[in-house]
Order: C-alpha cells, then sequence, then structure tokens
C-alpha cells in the first residue's frame, strides 16, 4: 500500500514539482496552496505525512504545523518543513511548533526521499 503525502507551497510549480517528485517515488499526492487550505483538506484526508513551505499567505508553515497538532488525530502525523528559510532560528521555531524535519528547497529529490524515508518507517 502507498502512503500519501499532502504538500502545501503557495507556488504552483513548487507544488508541481513535488508531485512529480512524490509520485516518482511512488507516493499519492494530495496538495494545498496554503495553510487555510490544508486545514480543509485535511478534514477528510489521513495523510501519512505533511509537508509544508513557511512563508504563505492566510496560514503560514507554523501556523498550519500549531493547528495540526492541536488536532489529536494527526497528533503524530510527521511533519517535514520545506523552505528556502536555513536559519537556526526558524528551525527551532518550527520544531517547537512541531515539525518532525526541515528540508531546504531547492530540494533534490534523492535527499527529499531520503528524509520522506526517516520519518515515514
Amino acid at each position: 500500500m502507498s502512503s500519501t503525502i499532502m504538500t502545501v507551497d503557495d507556488s504552483p510549480s513548487m507544488r508541481m514539482l513535488l508531485r512529480a517528485a512524490l509520485t516518482d517515488l511512488g507516493y499519492k499526492v494530495l496538495d494545498a496552496e496554503d495553510g487555510v487550505q490544508a486545514l480543509e483538506r485535511l478534514e477528510g484526508a489521513e495523510p501519512d505525512l505533511l509537508i509544508t513551505d513557511i512563508n504563505m499567505p492566510r496560514l503560514d508553515g507554523f501556523g498550519l504545523i500549531e493547528k495540526v497538532r492541536e488536532q489529536d488525530r494527526h497528533r503524530n502525523l510527521p511533519i517535514l518543513v520545506l523552505t528556502t528559510e536555513s536559519s537556526d532560528e526558524k528551525k527551532q521555531r518550527a520544531r517547537s511548533a512541531g515539525a518532525t524535519g526541515w528540508i531546504v528547497k531547492p530540494f533534490h529529490p534523492e535527499k527529499l526521499a531520503a528524509a520522506i524515508r526517516r520519518v515515514l518507517h
């Protein structure tokens, strides 16, 4: 059975890149363009992993992670942050919010695959 990954990014080209990379790796992909849409989609979905950008309109990655962690059924959902930000302060903030890991953009499919394997297995 293949795992389902939800990606959240306000850039359509980044969502397309992620979908292509993840589909090639054999995952099912759900996507959302910001935190608000991601929370709506999570209502009826049970992804195995959430990959989110930090800087997005309406609800950013930090806010999304906090909201997801407040929900009992998604409390243990692995969350990877995929962002151009790489400051320790941002990483710390993402970790405090409840992020599982961090991937810097632009991502390498192999690195992405390795990060996903680490949190899913």
